[in-house]
């Protein structure tokens, strides 16, 4: 059953037992439930590289990187604290309790006010139920940028009492802890495949690496190559980025993380797929079987060294490659020669090879498993939130 307004007036689909019978939850208009003070604007020239106070942007506001700041002393409403709930209303917009010192906050956030008789943690989850609900609506939130102070105070939502109101926050919150923590675990896999990679890999400079697996300590040297000496084909394909149909037989690689399908195939057998430009460049595909590509997709095929051995290679130095080769424009981009004339430095031995592949794939099978756990998280979070919260839709209520 889904939430909704019926006799019983405005109640959630799911509600916890003790409150199954505490009446219906009042309508009010966010304006009402909370102040939405403004920033301070800031041109570019006035932010500073050192000041007394930190300058709190939307492009850290989830990130808690790259920051400015500011000697102004401001009146008292331009500062947030530890325990402040934010909001930024452009980019990537959305709620967010702030955790860190005084700053000042920048004008494309609020800091919010809970009014008396609403709980902070339940209106920062009202906040962020209404903020997926928006940008589900548009375009899953690329068809918006921004909210007006206007708007988001006009917004209506369901407010029970303050005690089902601390449930209900502290059951998500509880549920965030888990994401986090899960998040935290993903983080802590991925640290460690990247310093394992800086192990299994000669430094620059170097012939072999600083970790070696017992059996091939005496090995000997890694042998430079070419990349374009171990692949022997390196093709693009023909097809433009949006030729991917619904329901396709063959799958379709473009420069995203995700393959589409098509119903043509124009390659065929092991490959690796390579994004050629966009914002993940350089992002590789491993895929065996019948497949189609877009124009700006590096295919590399016909392999004269181990395949998941290469993958890793890639995934270890393609990157500083890139940086060093790739073209800046509105759209950043490499070119054939970035792929072909890649130096490499390889085992001799075929099995030393395998060997460094099986222990990375290893590590990437934990990874995905447990991105897999932190996404199943976030979607049972969400279809939570989805019971939790009642639409409003025509309720007549509290103004």
């Amino acid at each position: 059953m889904p939430s909704s307004v019926n006799k019983r007036g405005l109640v959630p689909a799911l509600r916890f037992p003790e409150f199954r019978d505490a009446g219906a939850w009042v309508r009010k208009k966010l304006g009402k439930a909370a102040i939405f003070y403004n920033g301070k604007a800031y041109s570019q020239e006035e932010l500073l590289e050192q000041g007394k106070y930190k300058v709190l942007r939307v492009g850290n506001f989830f990130t808690n990187n790259n920051w400015y700041y500011s000697d102004l002393e401001l009146e008292e409403t331009k500062y947030c604290d530890h325990g402040n709930l934010l909001y930024a209303w452009s980019a990537s917009f959305g709620p967010r309790i702030w955790e860190g010192g005084k700053v000042i906050y920048h004008y494309h956030i609020w800091k919010v006010v809970e009014q008396e008789g609403i709980n902070k943690a339940f209106l920062f989850a009202v906040l962020n139920s209404q903020t997926e609900r928006l940008k589900a609506q548009s375009a899953n939130g690329l068809g918006l940028m921004h909210i007006t102070k206007g708007a988001i105070e006009g917004w209506e939502c369901g407010f029970p009492s303050e005690d089902e109101q601390q449930k209900i926050a502290d059951c998500l919150t509880s549920i965030d802890e888990l994401i986090t923590a899960q998040s935290q675990k993903l983080d802590a896999l991925k640290t460690h495949k990247k310093g394992l990679m800086q192990q299994l890999f000669p430094a620059e400079g170097e012939t072999v690496p600083k970790r070696r697996f017992p059996e091939f300590q005496d090995a000997g040297e890694w042998e430079a190559k070419l990349l374009g000496e171990v692949v022997k084909s390196v093709k693009t394909g023909k097809l433009d980025a949006n030729a991917m149909v619904r329901n396709g037989q063959y799958r379709f690689y473009t420069c995203a993380k995700n393959y589409y399908q098509i119903d043509h195939y124009a390659f065929e057998g092991e490959a690796l797929l390579i994004a050629g430009n966009g914002a993940y460049l350089g992002y590789i595909h491993h895929f065996i079987g019948k497949f189609n590509a877009y124009q700006r997709t590096y295919v590399l095929q016909n392999f004269e060294t181990n395949v998941g051995f290469l993958k890793c290679l890639l995934d270890r130095y393609l990157p500083s490659r890139i940086l060093l080769e790739k073209k800046d424009g509105n759209t950043p981009y490499i070119v054939l020669s970035t792929i072909t004339e890649m130096p490499l430095l390889i085992p001799k031995n075929d099995e030393e090879q395998q060997k460094i592949a099986d222990c990375l794939a290893s590590v990437d099978t934990l990874i995905t498993a447990q991105a897999q756990k932190v996404e199943s998280l976030k979607t049972h979070k969400k279809g939570l939130m989805q019971q939790l919260f009642p639409s409003v839709g025509g309720v007549a209520g509290e103004a």
